[in-house]
């Protein structure tokens, strides 16, 4: 009842609250030196890493180019109209995610503290690969590349044990890199390595967004460009590389039969829904120091679809190299099986080749059987097919996968650092919007703007996170890390997205939000955009929704992967019972906003009036 008595109320007297706030705001807002450079703003956050690891990985997996299909799909019904409604959202009321929610109804107040906190659980653990990142462009300049061969033991007679169970590239990575522990309970100490670079990390990212805008706005341009640059230098390396057309080909190849699978079409849903950065606040944030007559709704359209150009155009770029890599270790595999045929049968140089190997090997097993049954457990099958359908996403393939493949090419110290730098670039550029989405609402309070600078808020919201991620470079810290990407904010985003457009459509109404953009940009929206918000979106949300925690209960005990340095590759491991406690908390602490808001809001409304009637 308080509700719906409240609602009336609003859509009473909403417009002229909005317009005076919007007048005060005003005078003392910042803006973005044009609308160009929110463009620019919006681009460097939403084009981020997932660009580049995940949505080739996900082609990998659901179909090759007929992944496109539901992915094209799902940006028209979900990330176009989601998109211009946060746009929209901030643009309109001025304020960062906690007050703009808090506007719309102060029964929402919650959604945009649950946005703040998901930022925050993204921030503490973001900035690590950043971190990473450093390390490796910093040992790019070596020669020959560290990755590039297994090192020497301590006695320098072999190499370490450990390196030839595996790869070099993987050694580098979990040894030397993260010196991983074997499993989640033994957390180990601090690699005060990695804390530096961590340090370095949060140090770049404080500069960045020193002064707001003011800051941010001028490194868009560059983290938002260079990436572009370097995808392109790529390009033309990766088309040139031998065995790269076996990886287009593989990408390009169409398995319409994955189309029927509904983990394709959830996966692309998911791929549009996080790599746009929806939920969690930066879009208000940067949308908020807009000018109030900017047609968001043109950007909106134009971040979108060169997010979705961008992963493509990275997957083109991914799937050369990863020919490249794929074709390099087939025909390692095959020369290792000629020299071995060679050296047990002493045949003659030359009479082995990659064309006549596989009669050659049936003509061997007939004429020597008992010869060749000795040698059969040494023979690797070798398959091109079976090195391209090896799939990896994540970190595996930006810091194992990626690294194989540079260290097999020339000059590759050259294409180390521009890579490393790629991402460098693509993960300051999501950092500042990640702040951002934490900034503006802290700022915006009046309470904390009037008794510290910004300067001040910036350096303390950067320590804070800087402190807390030390946690990411224990020895077990890469096993919390995948803790937090896996459950800090998947269920979190959906339901906080599906909260802010039930609120825009149907507790604000959709009219006056209709009435509202043309205002401001002096065009109503069409009945596509208003279509996807008040139903079709909605319902998508609801049925991620529904698919993930389903995917949970049915899931059972949670596990994780484990680095087994005796066996020299992942195991898995299930969960402790305080990581699975921790679990819970990330999910709990951030969707219980929500629900804590409404109530909190209801119980003092109620206390007001209890007041006012005793005073009466």
């Amino acid at each position: 009842a308080g509700l719906a008595e409240h609602l009336q109320e609003r859509r009473q007297d909403g417009a002229a609250e909005v317009s005076a706030r919007e007048q005060d705001m005003e005078k003392s807002r910042p803006l973005w030196d044009n609308p160009l450079q929110f463009v620019f703003a919006c681009i460097s956050y939403a084009v981020g890493l997932g660009n580049v690891w995940r949505f080739p990985y996900l082609c990998q997996m659901y179909g090759g180019g007929g992944f496109l299909i539901p992915y094209i799909i799902m940006l028209i019904v979900e990330g176009m109209p989601l998109l211009y409604l946060e746009l929209a959202v901030g643009q309109r009321m001025r304020q960062g995610s906690i007050g703009a929610w808090k506007i719309i109804s102060p029964y929402l107040c919650g959604v945009g503290i649950a946005s703040v906190v998901v930022s925050f659980f993204l921030s503490m653990y973001y900035n690590v690969i950043n971190a990473w990142a450093f390390w490796y462009l910093f040992h790019s300049f070596q020669n020959p590349l560290p990755w590039a061969a297994c090192p020497l033991n301590s006695n320098r007679t072999e190499y370490e044990e450990e390196c030839k169970k595996t790869s070099s590239t993987q050694y580098f990575w979990y040894r030397q890199t993260l010196n991983i522990s074997p499993s989640l309970e033994a957390s180990g100490a601090v690699q005060w390595e990695q804390a530096l670079c961590l340090t370095l990390a949060w140090l770049v990212v404080y500069l960045c967004i020193l002064r707001g805008t003011e800051s941010t706005g001028k490194v868009v341009y560059f983290t938002a460009s260079l990436p572009y640059c370097v995808l392109i230098i790529y390009l033309i390396r990766g088309l040139t590389l031998h065995g790269a057309v076996n990886g287009l080909i593989y990408m390009f190849t169409p398995k319409m039969e994955q189309l029927s699978n509904p983990k394709t079409w959830i996966s692309a849903a998911t791929q549009i829904f996080f790599s746009l950065g929806l939920g969690f606040g930066s879009l208000i944030a940067f949308a908020s120091y807009n000018e109030p007559s900017n047609n968001c709704e043109r950007h909106a359209i134009i971040v979108s679809l060169i997010n979705s150009a961008t992963s493509i155009f990275a997957s083109i770029v991914t799937f050369s190299i990863y020919g490249f890599k794929a074709t390099f270790n087939y025909e390692s595999c095959i020369n290792k099986v000629i020299l071995l045929l060679l050296n047990a049968f002493d045949l003659e140089e030359g009479s082995l080749t990659a064309d006549n190997l596989s009669e050659m090997k049936d003509y061997l097993m007939a004429t020597h059987p008992q010869e060749y049954a000795t040698l059969l457990p040494q023979l690797k099958n070798c398959s091109l097919e079976a090195e391209l359908d090896t799939a990896v996403q994540g970190t595996g393939l930006a810091f194992i996968v990626y690294s194989e493949a540079i260290k097999n090419m020339e000059v590759s110290q050259l294409y180390s650092v521009l890579y490393f730098v790629m991402l460098l670039m693509l993960g300051i550029g999501s950092m500042l919007g990640n702040t951002a989405a934490i900034l503006t609402p802290l700022t915006d309070n009046k309470v904390i703007a009037t008794h510290l600078p910004k300067e001040a808020i910036s350096g303390i919201v950067c320590f804070i996170n800087c402190i807390i991620g030390l946690i990411f470079t224990m020895e077990a810290g890469n096993y919390w890390f995948d803790i937090f990407n896996d459950y800090a904010v998947t269920l979190s985003l959906l339901l906080i997205v599906l909260v802010e457009t039930i609120a825009v459509c149907y507790i604000y109404g959709l009219r006056r939000f209709e009435k509202d953009l043309h205002t401001m940009t002096g065009r109503k929206p069409n009945w596509y955009w208003k279509v996807m918000w008040a139903f079709a979106s909605p319902l998508l949300i609801i049925s991620l929704f529904i698919f993930y925690l389903t995917d949970y209960i049915l899931t059972g005990t949670l596990q994780y992967q484990a680095w087994d340095a005796t066996q020299g590759q992942l195991v898995t491991k299930d969960y402790p019972s305080y990581a699975l406690a921790v679990i819970g908390l990330l999910v709990a602490s951030s969707t219980m906003c929500i629900p804590l808001g409404a109530l909190l809001t209801l119980i003092r409304k109620r206390l007001k009036r209890e007041r006012v009637s005793t005073v009466a």
